[in-house]
């Protein structure tokens, strides 16, 4: 099923492209053949919604494709491209493409099960080792229907006591009756889940194992860290697991940057008339500087000059800095306004273009206020792997503005790190949506 999920958007792309082409053009000429090329490179491989409500499906859909129509829109019109196209072609892929999209999402959806059944018996799997992560693997391997696994239950060694029991898994037997039952039941597939400092356990059970046919996997304990963008890898032929990494690697790193230089010059240039407009008025409005500078905690900890437009009437930047809150003296009538509507964050668009933020990601704390929290709160640093946001998925979800207490300061360093379990441009392009709602709404801003 993985294998279908990944192809499945990137062909329909290119099938809608195609068949555009083909009824505007009567044949599919070589602009059609390049467009459906870049289509596909695009978008392959596709992600995975089988396990999404429905709903979410054609969400997902329409702002996957957004972004991918708008990329592709501006970059045809500044290399002179669009004259290739007929306005009606392009009306009608804009169109046909998410239409298409979610109709072949739901029909791999009413076809998943046979499928399945296609691909042959389902495996029947044990797990050994009755801890957290097992039972983790256990819920997933019994309630995602996608998965064409019965698990039939569990070994241990450990004294019943000293056991971790979920009455709705089979207690099996101990380590030494894994192999006969193996044998004798039929089952084809054995997850290890247990700790790394069972190695001499592992290995004579494995040496039992050797007798039979079934497909064996290591669960490895990464319960006992907080994994970022965990994956296999290899150093000269050496296998080396990540636990804690940044998502932007390779093109993935690329993608971001592009996206980020798009969008600043897009905004830059659509609101510099309002730029102006505000840089004037906070400049008869009271003594002092137009853009406010202050150094945060950038990629990797670095420190970095963040730009706003001055709220207040002083410009703290030293070891103690006091968070604005409601009623606040130092706060401007004009500077009131801005940071509820968020336009004093404007300048940092300049950030972006400059290579020292990106649009999207934890927002930057000042750096009084990182050498605090990092010695509170485990993890804290983890959200410097990737440069620092204009918004962020800790803003959207109701924490934006003033972080009064440890607790609110911990939900948004959550949210931070949930963005560089699960990022991807489509996540991206729903926190700046989202963004726009929340701003409207001028919650928890002052």
């Amino acid at each position: 099923m993985q294998s279908i999920e990944a192809l499945i958007e990137p062909v329909v792309l290119v099938l809608c492209a195609l068949g555009v082409g083909v009824h505007y053009h009567g044949e599919v000429t070589s602009t059609y053949l390049i467009l459906s090329l870049v289509l596909f490179t695009m978008t392959f491989p596709g992600k995975s919604s089988l396990n999404q409500p429905f709903a979410q499906l054609i969400k997902n859909t329409f702002i996957s494709w957004l972004f991918v129509a708008s990329l592709l829109l501006f970059f045809s019109y500044a290399a002179h491209l669009l004259r290739y196209f007929y306005p009606k072609a392009i009306l009608a892929l804009l169109w046909i493409t998410p239409v298409c999209l979610i109709i072949a999402g739901w029909l791999l959806r009413f076809s998943a099960p046979f499928i399945l059944r296609m691909q042959g018996p389902r495996n029947r799997a044990v797990i050994v080792g009755m801890n957290e992560q097992g039972f983790t693997l256990a819920n997933s391997l019994t309630l995602n229907k996608l998965i064409s696994t019965d698990l039939i239950g569990f070994f241990e060694d450990r004294s019943e006591d000293r056991q971790l029991r979920d009455d709705r898994f089979s207690f099996l037997g101990n380590f030494s009756a894994l192999p006969l039952y193996v044998k004798l039941n039929n089952i084809n597939t054995i997850y290890f889940s247990l700790p790394m400092i069972n190695q001499p356990r592992i290995m004579n059970i494995l040496n039992e194992l050797k007798d039979t046919t079934a497909s064996i996997y290591f669960v490895p304990d990464n319960f006992i860290t907080d994994m970022i963008q965990g994956h296999m890898g290899q150093i000269d032929g050496i296998p080396v697991e990540g636990i804690c990494e940044t998502p932007f690697q390779g093109l993935n790193s690329i993608v971001k940057r592009l996206s980020d230089i798009f969008f600043s010059i897009f905004i830059l240039i659509l609101l510099s008339p309002l730029l102006l407009l505000i840089s004037v008025a906070v400049k008869l409005s009271s003594p002092g500087p137009v853009i406010f500078q202050q150094r945060r905690y950038g990629l990797d900890g670095k420190e970095i000059l963040v730009y706003k437009f001055r709220s207040m009437t002083v410009c703290e930047d030293g070891s103690q800095i006091i968070q604005a809150g409601k009623q606040d003296k130092r706060i401007m009538p004009l500077g009131a306004f801005l940071r509820k509507t968020s336009l004093d964050e404007l300048p940092q668009f300049i950030n972006v273009l400059q290579g020292r933020m990106s649009v999207v990601g934890p927002r930057p704390h000042a750096v009084a206020h990182n050498e605090l929290y990092r010695t509170q709160i485990k993890g804290y640093m983890i959200r410097h792997k990737v440069k620092p946001g204009i918004t962020g998925w800790a803003q959207v979800n109701g924490l934006r503005g003033e972080t009064d207490t440890l607790q609110k300061m911990k939900d948004r360093i959550d949210f931070d790190l949930d963005y560089l379990r699960n990022w991807s441009l489509q996540l991206d392009l729903h926190i700046v949506m989202k963004t726009v709602l929340v701003i409207f709404k001028g919650s928890n801003a002052y």
